[in-house]
């Protein structure tokens, strides 16, 4: 494991608790309403904005690995990139690596 990811995981932990990264759009209403939900319930997170800093191709990995979701859930198939872009016909001719590369590209990609 690099240096800085050491770091950055670190920087996570309160108490033996890993604080929750949370990624959002403030204009999106699910976000909006994620986040008052966590706010009410006392849950410490660290808030990312997902356009000013989307996730790299190496977290993306990383939680499609350690998760149980497809791919295709980690994508905002109802964002206008999503259709401008036709991914509804090219993801399935992309391998795994190529659409977490695309997912990388660009926040509003990302569910």
């Amino acid at each position: 494991m690099a240096a800085g990811k050491e770091a950055k995981i670190s920087k996570n932990y309160y108490g033996g608790i890993e604080k929750m990264l949370f990624l959002y759009y403030p204009k999106c209403s699910t976000c909006q309403k994620a986040k008052k939900w966590l706010d009410a319930n006392h849950i410490s997170y660290e808030e990312r904005h997902i356009v000013e800093e989307n996730p790299t191709y190496e977290e993306l990995k990383q939680w499609y690995e350690n998760g149980d979701l497809p791919l295709k859930k980690f994508f905002n198939t109802s964002g206008m990139l999503y259709k401008e872009q036709k991914l509804k016909d090219k993801l399935p001719d992309m391998s795994e690596e190529e659409q977490l590369r695309l997912l990388a590209t660009n926040g509003m990609l990302v569910k």
